[in-house]
């Protein structure tokens, strides 16, 4: 079966196949090429069709890392935000394909290494209590998404995605769920709004929720407990884990890799449902996710001690410049007309499940630590 980046670059050459002949140029003939040129013209051709996408995104994402760093906001928003104001070049044009490549291909690659944060060591160390916690919040928060979402008159498909989004590692989970997830005309629509929606509620609770876990009168470590267990990105994780103390900050972190640990079984199961269901319908298969194979091997290999430190930097730097990018290329493909239409029911999904997690973690500390 092939993998991720060559069905992309099947579906770019099926499409874009001469670039001339999308600006009205008529393609000169040619002799055969010799073997060799003829096995690497596929390949030149897809480079040629999809960098000056990529490179629109990558450069949005370049902008949009420089503003969070001098001004404090979160980096995802403001590559949705940007990406957003450059919708029109996803209507037509040379950089549809690499917006296409960077929403898929780039987005999976960064998925993939976020494993290389994560070790089994970490997940150990916290102890039960913390594990059973996080389980059982993820596991009662996409069930709360979900059923939520049908109340609401949603998709079902919404609702898994919120859930997940907020129950594992906000942003990044939307996009690796999302990968997964049966497409229709909504798909991008409903993991955009996601993505925005969850970015904005966790730049709040990493505001609020420092000030919860104080007034409630919990000691370093539940409140660590609370904050990792809670809020839905890992760098507001990290930012109001060390507001309060070091020792805080460095709970609250573990118990946030813990969740995002939860991505891998959580994409799996949905995959493995929706391909039964599909066969049970005998309609086409989704793709197998060969990028959570990535993910676990480098958890596994991580938790050997076989990664040293600099490539575990490397592949946290890819990551994350990987995931910007192709929330650069997804707010491309969606515009600010569209996310208004929705209503307001979506949002108000995301905040039930945003109150249940944050229930569901704040009585497991109270009672049982």
């Amino acid at each position: 079966m092939a993998n991720d980046l060559e069905t992309d670059a099947e579906a770019v050459q099926a499409i874009f196949q001469s670039l001339g002949g999308m600006e009205g140029l008529s393609s000169p003939a040619v002799a055969p090429p010799r073997a060799a040129a003829a096995r690497a013209a596929p390949r030149l051709a897809m480079l040629r069709a999809v960098y000056p996408g990529f490179l629109v995104a990558a450069t949005v994402a370049l902008a949009s890392t420089w503003l969070s760093q001098h001004y404090g906001a979160p980096v995802m928003l403001f590559a949705l935000l940007f990406g957003m104001a450059f919708q029109f070049l996803h209507e037509e044009g040379r950089c549809v394909s690499g917006i296409e490549f960077s929403s898929k291909a780039v987005l999976r690659l960064g998925v993939a290494l976020l494993g290389a944060r994560i070790t089994a060591a970490q997940i150990m160390s916290l102890g039960a209590m913390p594990i059973a916690t996080v389980v059982v919040a993820v596991a009662a928060t996409i069930a709360i998404g979900y059923l939520a979402a049908r109340a609401l008159g949603q998709s079902r498909s919404f609702g898994i995605l919120s859930g997940g989004s907020v129950g594992i590692c906000g942003a990044s989970a939307a996009l690796a769920i999302a990968s997964v997830l049966p497409r229709d005309a909504k798909t991008e629509r409903d993991t955009i709004l996601t993505v925005v929606t969850v970015t904005a509620l966790s730049t709040l609770a990493m505001i609020l929720y420092p000030l919860i876990a104080t007034g409630v009168g919990l000691d370093h470590v539940r409140a660590g407990i609370f904050l990792g267990g809670t809020i839905h990105d890992v760098a507001q994780v990290v930012g109001a884990g060390y507001t309060i103390s070091p020792e805080t900050g460095d709970i609250a972190t573990y118990v946030k890799l813990l969740r995002v640990a939860m991505l891998l079984p959580v994409v799996f199961i949905i995959a493995f449902v929706i391909s039964k269901r599909g066969a049970a319908q005998a309609g086409p298969k989704p793709p197998v996710p060969l990028f959570l194979l990535g993910f676990a091997a480098l958890v596994a290999v991580n938790s050997l001690g076989l990664l040293p430190k600099p490539v575990t930097d490397a592949a946290n730097d890819l990551s994350r410049w990987s995931l910007v990018t192709a929330i650069a290329a997804l707010g491309m493909k969606t515009s600010f007309k569209e996310l208004i239409a929705v209503g307001w029911r979506p949002i108000a999904v995301m905040l039930i499940e945003t109150f249940a997690i944050g229930a569901i973690v704040m009585a497991a500390v109270q009672i049982f630590h």
